[in-house]
């Protein structure tokens, strides 16, 4: 079915007098097909009813994490306890093409990337438009594009050596596509409201509504549908916010209420303590939820990270699965989920292949084994990988306990009983060691440059490190700047040290025309350094680094 050239609802008026969204970055090839008038004038609906609620739900972040930090620990809400405590009501569940997820390929969508994940043998790709994939207006338009044309088949890429790269695969992954979270502006697209005011796009109606608006009706019409994962939630309201653009969105096209799926990230903590609310806010279009163990570290950071010594971490490599919160965190959700009929999707180990080293690889698969086994074993329905290489072994540890069955949903967790105080209890008892200080430094300036120069899923010492890696990398050193910490050793971690740790590694890494390491360098002294903590350190770096202004 061709792309809607006129929606069945009556559009906001776009023209000077009232709300309108401009294209300020600069439409190069084949841009148009995207930022289509009528797909603008969709996005121009989504902002005129959603954008004011964004603020506010914005704002009720900046509270709450305010609120945490003065000693106002979260807690499961009195206000919402009926709905907890109605065990009849579920979820929508699986959509088309989504009913087995055990082994589920995660990365950015660039034509190459999107390629390879088609012929990765995965049964999910979630085409990640959020932390595996730097901002630029290239990437954040090139991404719609190479989506719209894998998706109809015409999807074909050839590197600068003159590599072919086309999707051969009989059976293709089911994509669930990941826009960026509420927090996210698009600098280059501007909204004007019906008074006049002028302000940044949102990320995520910009990435959801362009993708939603293209696709489809293409992809119901290939037995699938248009499926999301929904990054950074912290609170029910907000996922009911993200319930009403569904709503509205399948009116606009004119398709069945209910075809959209989502599944949720849960990466915060204050989401940790909702998650059946965010089930039900979003039970007509949700598929699960996912434990998303990287940004969720960084949460507990961020929120504690002035509430004194005993909310301090050690080395970010100390801070496994098995500690007690991380624990307590992912037994509750897959109770969640199954009790409401949804999915318990688990997160992504860290480790990667190299294949000019074997040693690397075992290692590698040695890792995501025993970790792909204990989600299996605890309830989880599904995971994530980072590479293809690991595909089969994920899908190993899952097959031995799912068997011929999709999923193991029907499996309750009536043995799990998490308390607030289990949520939050961080104690794990190792050290910050010097090595700890300095790997923590060297990752997050290295992932930055790369971010800088547009990368933003990168390879570092055999570890996948994107966005929500490198937050934690960078938000440990604030806080044992700022909680007075000292290493193993008995060195004194203040601001002095870590800009001595600076100097080493831009001593360390290889320089070239066009890399962007002191610049990087400045971005880590803004968001590690400074006595002010920026929420994100993504947000000061896009404005100032990643918009095109020409």
């Amino acid at each position: 079915m061709n792309t809607p050239t006129a929606p069945p609802t009556t559009p906001i008026e776009t023209t000077r007098q009232g709300p309108r969204i401009e294209v300020t970055g600069p439409v190069r090839d084949r841009f148009d097909e995207i930022l289509t008038p009528e797909a603008m004038a969709f996005l121009t609906e989504l902002h005129h009813r959603f954008a004011g609620r964004r603020h506010d739900r914005l704002a009720d972040r900046m509270r709450r994490r305010f609120e945490i930090g003065n000693g106002h620990d979260p807690r499961f809400r009195d206000d919402t306890a009926h709905i907890r405590d109605d065990a009849d009501w579920r979820v929508a569940g699986a959509g088309p093409g989504l009913e087995d997820r055990r082994v589920e390929i995660t990365g950015p969508t660039d034509p190459k990337m999107t390629i390879n994940a088609l012929n990765s043998g995965a049964r999910v790709w979630l085409a990640d438009q959020e932390d595996a994939t730097s901002p630029t207006w290239q990437n954040v338009i090139g991404g719609q594009l190479s989506l719209r044309d894998a998706i109809r088949g015409d999807l074909s890429f050839t590197s600068d050596s003159g590599k072919e790269y086309r999707v051969t695969a009989e059976r293709t992954p089911t994509i669930v596509m990941r826009p960026r979270g509420w927090h996210l502006v698009e600098k280059h697209v501007e909204f004007t409201d019906r008074t006049g005011r002028s302000m940044a796009a949102s990320g995520s109606l910009v990435d959801f509504g362009l993708y939603f608006f293209h696709n489809a009706q293409a992809l119901i019409d290939a037995g699938r549908g248009p499926y999301f994962y929904i990054a950074k939630l912290e609170s029910s309201e907000e996922a009911k916010l993200w319930d009403d653009v569904f709503s509205f969105s399948e009116e606009y096209l004119g398709i069945p209420h209910g075809t959209i799926r989502a599944t949720v990230l849960i990466e915060t903590l204050p989401a940790a303590f909702e998650m059946e609310e965010i089930l039900f806010e979003l039970r007509d279009h949700c598929a699960g939820l996912n434990a998303g163990r990287w940004d969720y570290i960084f949460s507990i950071i961020k929120n504690y990270r002035g509430r004194g010594a005993r909310f301090v971490l050690p080395d970010r490599s100390e801070v496994t699965m098995t500690v007690p919160f991380m624990r307590a965190y992912t037994d509750l959700l897959v109770k969640t989920c199954h009790k409401r009929g949804a999915f318990a999707i688990g997160g992504m180990s860290a480790f990667i292949p190299n294949r000019r080293d074997p040693e690397v690889t075992a290692r590698a698969i040695e890792k995501v084994a025993a970790d792909k086994k204990r989600e299996a074993g605890d309830g989880f329905d599904g995971t994530w990988v980072a590479h293809p290489d690991l595909i089969p072994t994920a899908q190993a540890e899952f097959d031995a306990v799912l068997g011929d069955r999709p999923n193991q949903i029907d499996r309750q967790r009536d043995d799990v009983q998490v308390r607030a105080q289990d949520l939050l209890d961080v104690h794990i008892g190792r050290p910050i060691t010097a090595d700890g200080v300095h790997d923590n430094v060297s990752v997050a300036i290295r992932y930055i440059e790369a971010w800088l120069r547009s990368l933003g899923a990168v390879a570092i010492d055999n570890l996948m490190e994107d966005a929500a890696t490198a937050e934690i990398s960078r938000s440990q050193v604030w806080q044992w700047i700022h909680q007075d910490r000292t290493t193993e050793d008995g060195t004194a971690i203040t601001a002095e040290y870590v800009e001595g740790l600076i100097g080493e590694v831009l001593a360390s890494v290889p320089r070239g025309e066009g890399d962007r390491f002191d610049d990087a360098a400045d971005v880590f002294r803004e968001v590690a350094l400074r006595e002010e903590f920026p929420a994100f350190l993504t947000l000061g770096a896009y404005a100032k680094h990643l918009v095109e202004t020409d």
